[in-house]
């Protein structure tokens, strides 16, 4: 069973490269790099959601032909949507899972603020209201440099983003949030729309970022679904 591990914005694949060593041996964990950063830093940062899932789709294609599953947080969930949509539309069938954590349904994006290019400073504030960047990038040019233009591109996947209405994926969605996020529970539970399948959505004790807090038992929480057949379950629960 593949799992393929998309970034939130401004990361790299590198966030992910822990989790082949803390997940079962039958679960091998894909961390999916962008454009724009890790190995593929000499690319342009795509500013395109629906043609960046098209390209990654086509990338990935040869690792999908067998079992896989998809999990995304943040701008990684809804890219994750949108490459299951492209891999089913290209007959590869669909993941066995998608997992959505911190990221709104596509249905309920409010990222509109986000549709032209952010200043640096713009960006900077974004950068501290969202917490998930370390104090010390903040003091050093040099990093804000590297990093600026990357996560720019991100928001503007998100800003630009138009959804539309397909028919509903046969795979289950688990989506994951934040109790102290600011992605409220209900837009969370939109994903139910999303799936023909059963629906679950998991509360960790955190803001935006809860998976870092929370990697262990996240990372059970992957393995155990994936470990198992869906249940028919469309419920909400809240962890700790």
């Amino acid at each position: 069973m593949r799992l393929f591990c998309l970034p939130y914005s401004g990361a790299s694949a590198m966030i992910y490269a822990r989790w082949r060593r803390l997940v079962p041996s039958w679960l091998d964990v894909v961390p999916v790099e962008l454009p724009g950063r890790g190995r593929r830093m000499d690319e342009p940062p795509r500013t395109d959601l629906t043609a960046l899932a098209a390209e990654l789709a086509e990338e990935l294609a040869p690792q999908a032909r067998g079992p896989f599953a998809l999990f995304g947080h943040s701008l990684g969930g809804l890219l994750a949507f949108e490459l299951a949509h492209a891999l089913r539309g290209r007959g590869l069938g669909e993941p066995r899972i998608l997992f959505a954590s911190a990221a709104a349904a596509p249905s309920r994006r409010e990222d509109g603020r986000w549709a032209e290019p952010l200043d640096d400073d713009g960006l900077i504030a974004e950068m501290r209201r969202l917490s998930g960047t370390a104090d010390e990038v903040f003091g050093n040019r040099e990093l804000l440099d590297m990093a600026l233009p990357v996560l720019r591109a991100d928001f503007l996947l998100c800003g630009r983003y138009g959804y539309r209405p397909r028919p509903p994926l046969d795979c289950p969605i688990r989506a994951f949030g934040g109790t102290r996020d600011d992605i409220a529970a209900d837009r969370l539970r939109a994903w139910s729309a999303e799936t023909r399948g059963d629906f679950t959505l998991e509360m960790f004790d955190g803001d935006h970022f809860f998976l870092r807090a929370h990697e262990r038992p996240l990372l059970d929480r992957l393995a155990a679904w994936l470990d198992r057949p869906a249940d028919g379950s469309r419920g909400i629960a809240a962890t700790a």
